[in-house]
């Protein structure tokens, strides 16, 4: 099942890939109150209102896709944990350690939004792309033999970053949780959909230019694990996301006007815009070309406000 929010954040089920078909009528008194919030208690209570679902589905007509605007198919999760350096890749040729943060739920975007650069002193812009799980039921202290059990779906997430925000060392909570710096979408597939999320390929495409392609069969600390020790931390409930980590070979800057695509096997693609007031501009190069060329990691900044030698 594919779920999507839409316009005044209805949800709806993909009846077609061209047609949705709103459920709001049949899961409405799961939640009363915000209705970004639904999704997450309809999550919460899939097993009830499953069967009223599919037959809403079955019966309705739906409309087209095109005719609606779609929201973050989760908008208001209540925790986002991100798993930090978690694949094997050129650049990282040994499996890392686990390693994590959480990112504000404010961050989230949807399809179509614009991801914005902050006025702020970051070296480079980039955003990862990622495989994210989605949290069914609540988790606390969940051992990985167990953890697929509580897994709902999965959705395309972009890990927004500003990097090397001073002071050093001041890293990831003010890198990763600036507003609009988690687009998620366009839909949350539900797991019996995803028959293997260890070998589903992830691309991520600007201004029509693949710069990341790998797959999820080189995650490091594989799904159970990480909801393991996530949930060894604090406890998770529905609707909350865990993006898996990325290869960071083909990240790259993002910059003013550029349209980024994310598609990962399965999950449809989600495309957002980047803006930028202050029109800072980097070469267009790649982590991994850098890398190969032995060269620092972070590309440059070559004009704008924060550019070296500017005041």
């Amino acid at each position: 099942m594919k779920i999507v929010c839409f316009d005044d954040y209805k949800l709806g089920v993909l009846k077609t890939t061209e047609t949705v078909v709103d459920i709001t009528p049949v899961v409405r008194d799961a939640a009363q109150g915000d209705p970004r919030l639904l999704i997450n208690a309809v999550i919460e209570k899939f097993a009830d209102y499953r069967p009223r679902i599919e037959k809403a589905v079955a019966e309705g007509k739906g409309v087209p896709l095109a005719s609606v605007k779609l929201r973050p198919p989760i908008p208001r999760p209540c925790n986002i944990d991100c798993m930090a350096v978690n694949y094997v890749e050129e650049m990282v040729p040994t499996p890392p350690p686990i390693n994590g943060f959480h990112k504000s739920p404010n961050a989230v975007i949807g399809p179509d939004e614009t991801m914005i650069l902050p006025d702020a002193p970051a070296t480079i812009f980039e955003g990862e792309a990622e495989l994210a799980v989605v949290i069914g039921k609540r988790a606390s202290n969940v051992k990985a033999a167990d953890a697929m059990n509580y897994v709902f779906g999965y959705i395309n997430f972009i890990d927004g970053s500003a990097r090397e925000l001073p002071p050093p060392g001041n890293t990831f909570y003010q890198t990763k949780s600036r507003e609009t710096f988690a687009p998620i979408g366009p839909y949350l597939v539900t797991a019996d959909e995803v028959r293997d999320p260890h070998n589903l390929q992830v691309k991520l495409w600007v201004n029509g230019i693949l710069k990341q392609d790998f797959n999820t069969k080189d995650m490091a600390n594989k799904i159970p694990r990480c909801i393991e020790w996530v949930s060894s931390i604090h406890h998770l409930d529905p609707g909350d996301i865990i993006p898996t980590g990325t290869n960071h070979g083909g990240l790259n800057p993002f910059q003013d006007g550029d349209v980024v695509e994310l598609e990962t096997e399965g999950l449809g693609r989600v495309k957002i815009t980047v803006r930028d007031d202050l029109k800072r501009t980097w070469p267009r190069e790649t982590r991994l070309d850098r890398h190969r060329k032995k060269l620092p990691p972070i590309t440059p900044q070559a004009t704008g406000k924060y550019a070296p030698g500017q005041k």
